[in-house]
Order: structure tokens, then sequence, then C-alpha cells
């Protein structure tokens, strides 16, 4: 792609890229629907004044044939901290080329060279999309900003900040926790998948069973906008490296059978922690099990985790045998660990497994 100044010509593409059902769910400034007289006037005043104000708007175009393939600016500028905010859109007809990364790259290194010192990438948490655009364009997640944008719906979203400095190297953000290989895990019998916005009804019958409720940390019934938000947000977390959600599947029967998540809140030490629920029909198969040791196997291959911990309260006899079948060893017995029903505390049995203990003693993949 390449960068160059908007034409009159442009108007028709930019708004029927406008107009493309995911820039409507986040380009909420934006008219909806965007006419081509809208885009005409766009063209000629808008980026005019973008520039007057000390940012910039530039079409990004086919290097070859000079088709529009979306737009890439900063606005926002803070000449007192030599700072902006970057931002792009790409036209259905263009995705999955690589056009967003390389024209984000581009934009980033023509504002650095003309001055800017740091440039801010704000994003929707349930566009991955756009984080991994961030990401491989050398922007690292900083944290979160809650309601710093309006929606259509008259409320205030949360955004996630990505930024780059202009002495930072470039290189794509490092992942802690890498993609499934195909997307998936699977043994044949069960299939692990990401958990996904599609997921909500699902998690909320899971969830929301006595005994998991029982479980859970801490032991109350997730409301309905937990449960939208864990769906909705589970990619985010997975990018950021901190979980990652998933859903077991019954290969037989294609149904979702329960979740398992992988919680990397230690990765200093190189420690994480796994914790998984099933719906009823689906226990005492094994399916469990063999979540647990595929999750496990993925974990110690590709990511740099060298311990695997687990608990449950000592009257989850199922939950312990599980674990045991997984290759789990029972580490220690920990007094009042967790809150309980009531405001109480609960014990902990603990339980870990390191990579070695499954080159010695092998996965068991019986169920």
């Amino acid at each position: 792609m390449r960068l160059r100044a908007f034409r009159s010509e442009d108007a028709e593409a930019l708004a029927e890229g406008y107009n493309d059902q995911m820039s409507q769910r986040f380009l909420t400034v934006v008219p909806s629907p965007f006419t081509v007289a809208q885009a005409e006037t766009f063209i000629a005043e808008r980026i005019d004044s973008l520039f007057a104000e000390g940012g910039a708007f530039y079409a990004v175009a086919d290097p070859e044939t000079d088709e529009l393939l979306g737009g890439v600016g900063f606005d926002k500028a803070v000449p007192s901290r030599s700072q902006a905010e970057i931002g792009y859109w790409v036209g259905p007809w263009a995705r999955g080329r690589g056009v967003a990364t390389a024209a984000v790259r581009t934009m980033t290194a023509h504002a650095f060279k003309h001055g800017l010192q740091r440039l801010e990438l704000i994003t929707h948490w349930d566009n991955p999309v756009s984080q991994r655009v961030a990401m491989a364009a050398g922007y690292r997640r900083e944290g979160v900003r809650r309601g710093a944008q309006p929606n259509r719906d008259g409320g205030r979203d949360d955004m996630l900040a990505f930024a780059r400095l202009a002495g930072d190297d470039g290189e794509p953000v490092p992942r802690l926790l890498p993609d499934l290989p195909g997307g998936e895990l699977t043994d044949g019998v069960v299939r692990l998948r990401p958990l996904g916005p599609g997921d909500v009804p699902f998690l909320g019958e899971l969830l929301g069973l006595p005994d998991v409720v029982a479980t859970s940390v801490p032991p109350v019934p997730p409301t309905a906008a937990n449960i939208h938000q864990r769906c909705f947000r589970a990619e985010a977390h997975w990018l950021a490296g901190d979980r990652a959600d998933l859903v077991i599947e019954d290969v037989a029967t294609g149904a979702p059978a329960g979740d398992i998540g992988l919680f990397n809140d230690e990765p200093v030490t190189g420690q994480a922690m796994i914790g998984y629920s099933m719906l009823p029909a689906f226990r005492g198969r094994g399916l469990a099990t063999r979540a647990a040791q595929l999750l496990a196997l993925w974990v110690f291959a590709e990511t740099s985790v060298a311990r695997l911990i687990a608990g449950a309260v000592p009257a989850n006899k199922g939950s312990q045998r599980v674990l045991e079948k997984a290759g789990f060893h029972q580490e220690a017995y920990m007094r009042s660990r967790l809150p309980g029903p009531d405001g109480g505390r609960v014990d902990d049995v603990q339980y870990v497994l390191l990579a070695e203990d499954l080159l010695t003693e092998g996965p068991r993949l019986d169920g």
C-alpha cells in the first residue's frame, strides 16, 4: 500500500467503507448511514481542518491500481507533550492482506519523523482485529480507559489503550499466549476452542449451575453482564497474555460440554493456573481429564509456563480425581485460602503439574 491525499473520486469508496457493518460498530462518531454527499464534504473540508489542528489523514491506496483501500491518520494532538492518537479504517474489500498493519506502521514512522514522540491507538475490548494490528505495528498495551468512548446507545464504552514511543524498536509485540494451532486443540474425543461472543447462552447456563457456583471464586452467581463481558472480552485477554478461556466440546456431537481456562497471573515466575467446569450431562466420561491434559500439553510446548497449578475444595472429590488422572500431583493443603459461602472461608487442596511430569509419566488420554 501507499499513502496519498484523498481525492473527490474517493467519496463513493469512502462512504462504502464507513457504512460497512464492522466499521459502523466502532466508528461511533461517523453518521449512520454515511452518504456519498457526506463523504464528499468530509474530503473537501474536514481533512483540511484535521491538518490545521495539528493532525493528519491520508488515503491508503493500492500502489499499482491506486484503488482506495482505507484511511489512516492521527488527531487529538497535544503539542506540549509531542503526542497524538492514531486511527485507521480498511474497507471490507481490502481486509486480510496486512493493509492495516502496513498503514499504521507507515503512518507511525511519518509522525515520528515530523516530531511526535508518542502515539496512542485506542480500541474497543471486543475489537481483537484492531488489537492485533496494534501489536503487530509495535504498539504495547498500557491499560484500560474507563468510559472513554461514547457509544450509539447513549452510554460510554471502556477502551483499551496501546502506545508506541519514538524510541521503541517497532518490532511486533511478543505474545505470552500464542494462538492455538489451527484454532483448536483436539484428541478426537474432546475439542478445545477459544471462548467467544457466541457462547453467552452456554456459559450463562454452565456458570449458573448451583454446584458450579458453590466451587467458584467467589461463590457468587455471575450476572448477565458478567457473562457477556467474559465472552466478548475473551480474545482481548488472550492477546494480553493474562488468561485463555476455552470451550470444551464433545467431538461426537459438537455440543459444548464445559469450559476450561488458563490463568497466566504469574508470568515472572513461570506459574499459571487452570480451572474448569462441566455440564452435568457430560460428567463422568473423562472429558474434563482429557481437556486438562490437552491444555497442559499446549501450555508446556508453546508458552514459558513451567508450573501448572490447580485447586479444589476438600469436598470436591470429583475435581481432585480429574486432576490426578490428568497427571497433577497433590502438593499442599491450604487452610482458609478461598472465600466461601456467607462470608466464610474454605480450605483448598493444591495440585501441580510440571513439564517433566508429562515427559516421565506421559499423558494419559484414556479418560
